[in-house]
């Protein structure tokens, strides 16, 4: 198929509308059958479920193109599986998984034409979401719900790229204890706005958060799980019932492990013993692996040794295997890789 006329090599993270958006609506305890559409307005009554009581959750996955020249999807069984819980957490019907991923595969195929060639450097981003869609001014779930997925070409997440940034210690919390933290609801990003604004205008690229009960251990980001590696080289992730779940972060530990041999340690990470880290990074479907080189907490700075200037050694072979894995240089695990054609 011939690829849209786009400057792949400049794309940033934003979005592009392309050709063509899953819809499904569950209507009576039920889903209907799915379609494909062109048409890429909601409709809903003023008093829906999500604007309301913002009844909302979401995913985000994406599409690359090998280098044999296949369209795949990366691990996307965990992302249904995710969506899974966070529906079941905020009292909204389950989308079946493997209706999930046909509706990813199906989606896909039909923008193919804006999935980035092989080698540019962006991918296909693919957003599955879902909310309460009819009337609903009492507080309580809604009845109805609609789950769609839209698709858009992007570029890198950080504007930098692979060059490490400089993030802050947030005053603000994430998510508390028995909370929504460990869902990928859109309430958690909501209250994370005032917060990343704030660190934008003081110059920083993200928050890092702490735990909301002792403020002593490390949370993530607003959008991404923390990765550290300590001066032995082992792989060091924070362990919290509050943290989302990365998929990128299980996949790069299982990385660290079985293909580079590495030691991992998934626990609790207080930030007292941040500065004794060798190097740090953030992991996430967006930005796959962004190089934090400074942390700032209220004038202090944590400088790792990794420095300012790339990524750290043990960093950088994480991202390129796992982004080995996804553009198929590296033979992938059994059922990471969802070929779509």
């Amino acid at each position: 198929m011939e690829k849209k006329n786009i400057d792949w090599a400049n794309l940033g993270f934003g979005y592009i509308k392309t050709d063509y958006r899953y819809v499904s609506n569950f209507k009576e305890g039920a889903w209907d059958a799915g379609v494909i559409t062109e048409d890429d307005k909601v409709v809903l009554s003023e008093c829906a479920g999500v604007l309301q009581y913002a009844q909302t959750c979401f995913e985000g996955l994406k599409a690359y193109t090998t280098e044999d020249g296949k369209i795949v999807c990366f691990r996307p069984d965990l992302n249904a599986e995710r969506m899974e819980d966070s529906a079941k957490r905020l009292e909204m019907p389950v989308f079946p998984k493997e209706r999930f991923i046909d509706a990813v595969v199906q989606v896909v195929k039909a923008n193919a034409a804006f999935v980035p060639p092989y080698g540019s450097g962006a991918t296909l981003y693919i957003r599955p979401y879902m909310f309460g869609s009819n009337p609903v001014i009492g507080v309580k779930p809604a009845d109805e719900y609609q789950f769609r997925i839209l698709t858009t070409p992007v570029g890198p997440y950080f504007k930098g790229g692979a060059k490490p940034i400089t993030i802050k210690v947030s005053d603000f919390d994430r998510a508390a204890p028995h909370g929504t933290g460990h869902i990928k609801a859109g309430l958690n990003y909501a209250m994370s706005l005032h917060a990343i604004v704030t660190a934008h205008e003081e110059g920083f690229a993200e928050n890092m958060y702490l735990d909301a009960a002792t403020r002593t251990k490390v949370e993530e980001t607003g959008g991404a799980n923390f990765i550290f590696v300590t001066k032995d080289n082992k792989v060091v992730t924070p362990k919290s019932s509050s943290i989302l779940p990365s998929i990128t972060r299980r996949s790069l530990l299982y990385v660290a492990k079985e293909y580079l041999g590495l030691e991992v340690e998934e626990r609790e990470v207080f930030f007292d013993e941040v500065k004794d880290f060798a190097e740090c990074g953030l992991c996430g479907t967006a930005a796959v692996v962004s190089p934090v080189g400074k942390i700032v907490d209220h004038g202090k700075e944590i400088c790792f040794p990794a420095g300012m200037e790339k990524m750290g050694p043990t960093t950088q072979k994480l991202y390129d295997t796992l982004t080995g894995i996804q553009m198929g240089r590296i033979e992938a695990p059994e059922g990471w890789i969802k070929v779509i054609e």
